[in-house]
Parts: structure tokens; sequence; C-alpha cells
């Protein structure tokens, strides 16, 4: 039976991750590189973080737009990539009652029709004397409270269950964290004379080759012969540490995992809460035309719950070109089945019913489900997250990245998560 010392699971951004800077660890303290094998199901690396490549359209999965706040970190990935990595001013808009309102929705009311402009500004004046009955502590009672009714009614609730497909009083009121583009009333009422939509992602950088450039980038740091693509972790013995794949059997000294945290917990036979938890799959569409659509926007948000999608995204206004080139994502129940050729139908409709396409031809496409996508942060959720995380690691597991963490985070925070943990293990080294 082959034995590593370090068994890593899933050749993402957080996999990668961990064994490149677990490399620079041991390169830093003049040790031995250490012995790493990174398995990966799929036939290529990078997780969700692919890029498509087709007819002269560059996609990703998914919309992959980097918001790096460590720039030790953007500068090491950056010195690790070829070709131009472009930095944007990002210009999104929310579609409400046929007006687009500039992001964030909740600073922009005043750029609603008169009347809908008087009742969101209204309610949120008087926002503790109108709130439903909504679950204590919950994500949906936070949006009421925080914004009134009128705001959450038109935007915050229909489109986060549009997105999360699920009652958003079952989520924590945290469930987003940092990501949440909170305001307050006097925000709100500055931002009509002073403009300021300044948020987590207000500038953000793409590479010219698409998303792709930054796993590039970290596999530049592990070599050929400490990856395993298509093998995918069957089970886990905690007590032997020993681990079977598809293809073999492996012993290991410490595991660490981006796999989702379910997953995990099964193949280790490690007993769970399986209600704790649940998540959402997304269908990714992406979309080429043979002209140009609007113009100098990025994405779009669509609350209305009779339209099909939440977001569209526009790459050709981040990457240039004549033609217009989206990315459009439906968010669905876990258990949901979808009718790909069906949904694709009912996207093109609505596309067109919102103005996004008028006359164009569908020249280039590529779909892709996210199963999970956004993982439903809960209450029952994190308690049992923190009790099941002692007992992996107390058997040498580590379960890092958003799926692996069962949180909502940005790729870069996989990087400083992952890095992190490698500097715990610098002395073991």
């Amino acid at each position: 039976m082959q034995t590593v010392e370090y068994l890593v699971v899933g050749a993402g951004m957080s996999g990668l991750g961990f064994t490149a800077w677990l490399r620079a660890e041991a390169a830093a303290r003049g040790r031995p590189l250490p012995d790493v094998l990174v398995l990966e199901a799929d036939d290529a690396p990078g997780g969700y973080c692919k890029t498509v490549v087709k007819d002269g359209f560059t996609w990703d999965y998914s919309g992959h737009f980097f918001h790096f706040k460590h720039k030790d970190i953007e500068a090491w990935l950056r010195a690790r990539m070829d070709g131009e990595v472009r930095t944007v001013a990002k210009h999104s808009t929310i579609r409400v009652a046929g007006t687009d309102v500039d992001f964030p929705f909740q600073k922009n009311i005043h750029q609603l029709p008169h009347e809908l402009f008087l009742t969101c500004l209204h309610d949120l004046y008087f926002r503790d004397e109108d709130s439903p009955d909504a679950t204590a502590g919950s994500f949906k009672e936070m949006l009421y409270k925080r914004f009134g009714r009128g705001i959450a009614e038109l935007f915050l609730v229909p489109y986060n269950q549009k997105l999360y497909a699920t009652d958003l009083d079952r989520l924590d009121q945290d469930a987003m964290g940092r990501f949440f583009p909170h305001a307050d009333i006097a925000d709100i009422v500055r931002n009509m004379r002073a403009p300021d939509n300044a948020s987590y992602n207000a500038t953000f950088t793409y590479p010219a080759h698409g998303a792709i450039e930054y796993v590039r980038a970290l596999l530049r740091e592990v070599p050929d012969d400490q990856l395993a693509l298509g093998e995918r972790l069957i089970g886990v013995d905690l007590r032997r540490q020993v681990a079977w794949t598809t293809k073999r059997e492996l012993g290991f000294k410490r595991l660490v995992s981006s796999a989702p945290l379910p997953r995990l917990l099964a193949a280790c036979g490690v007993e769970h809460d399986t209600s704790a938890f649940t998540w959402n799959k997304v269908l990714v569409f992406n979309l080429g035309f043979d002209r140009k659509g609007k113009e100098g926007l990025h994405w779009m948000y669509f609350p209305d719950p009779s339209t099909v999608f939440y977001r569209v995204g526009w790459y050709d206004n981040i990457l240039g070109g004549d033609r217009m080139s989206l990315y459009v994502e439906i968010g669905a129940d876990k258990d949901a089945e979808l009718d790909v050729e069906l949904m694709r139908a009912r996207v093109l409709e609505d596309l067109a019913r919102e103005g996004i396409i008028a006359g164009h031809q569908l020249v280039a496409e590529h779909s892709v489900v996210l199963d999970p996508a956004y993982v439903h942060i809960t209450r029952a959720s994190m308690a049992e997250h923190a009790r099941v995380k002692r007992t992996l690691e107390a058997a040498g597991v580590y379960s890092v990245g958003r799926y692996g963490g069962w949180t909502y985070c940005s790729i870069e925070d996989n990087l400083v998560e992952t890095r992190a943990l490698a500097r715990t293990f610098g002395p073991l080294l």
C-alpha cells in the first residue's frame, strides 16, 4: 500500500492552493519538499474554476471574478501567470418593474419610479413598525428589519429566494457574511445626492484567457507526479488513516479535502445530521451571439419570479469583442430535475422579453450544472459543522474551502485559508 504524508482531495483552487503553500512553507524553512498526492475525480484540474473556449468565445463554468484584498497573494499568482489580467470597474444593475436600478439596490431606491421610491422610503423609515412574521434570527427577518417591507419585497427577498432556491427563513441572518451590501438609512439618503456604490467587488480583475489562468498559476508549483486526475475518493478509515480511491488504497498522515462536506463525512463514515446540510444547484448557460448587445454593463440581477434566471453577465464587456457573450444563471432545489433543452428555450424567450437580445442569433453555447452551488448556512449547519470539524481534525483530516467549510466565501478566501493551514504544518515538515 502506498503511503503519503499529505493526501489532498480536490484539484480546485483550495486543494492546489494548499499544495503550493505547503511546498513554499517547506522551502522557506529549508526543509525537504513534502510528500503530497492530489486526487481529482475529474479528468482535468480546476474544479468549478474551469474555462471553456469555443468558437471564439471564452467562458468560465460560472462568473469567477476576483476581488483581491491580499495584494501579496495577487502578486504571487500574477508572477506565475501568462497573458493580460484586466482590472474592471464594475457596473451592475437590478431590473425592477421595468426600471434598471444601480447596484446595490438599497442605496439607489431614488432611481425607482416615483411611487415605488416613496413606498420604499416610507417603509425604510418605519421599518421597525412594519415587520412581517419572520423567524427570529433568520436572513429574511434581517432583510425586513434593516430595510423595511418595500426594499425587501421589491428586490432582496425575491432575488435571494431565486438564488438560494429555499425559504429565506431557513438561512441564518449572517448567511452571506461580508458579501451582503449593508447600508443604514443615512447611507441610503446620502446616496441620493452623493452617489457612492462602493462594495467588496466594486473593482474586480479577470484574466484575458479566463479564470483557468489562476489554476494554471497554482499548477506551476505542483509537480505532475503529485497530481492524480480521474481518481475519486471512495472511503476513509479514520482510525487506520487509510483511504480508498477508484484505483488504489492509500495510507496518509494528514488528509486535506475541499470536497463537499457531506460527501467527505459519508466517505469517512462520520455520523452526522444529514438534514443540517442543504444547498441549491445552479444551471449555467454560456451563450455566444452574432453581434454586440448592451455595452458597459457587467451583470444584471432579475428578482421577478416570472423571469427564469436570477442573473446575467456580459463577458464581452470585460474581455472586449464584437459579439455578445453571456453567462445566465438559474437557481434550483438540489433535488430538482432540470431539462436543459427546455430551460435553454425559456432562457432565450426571457432574454428577448427583457430586451437583452433583439434579433440576435445564437452561434455558440455551453451549459453546466453546479451541484452544489450555494450552500445553505443555517444555525443547524453551523453547529453541525463545528462538531464534525473537531471529529475530523482529531483524526488528521481537514475540510477546507467553500464546500468543505460549508460557507460563503471568495476564491481568495480559499487561498488565505489554505495558506494559514499550510503554515500550521510548518513545524512538522
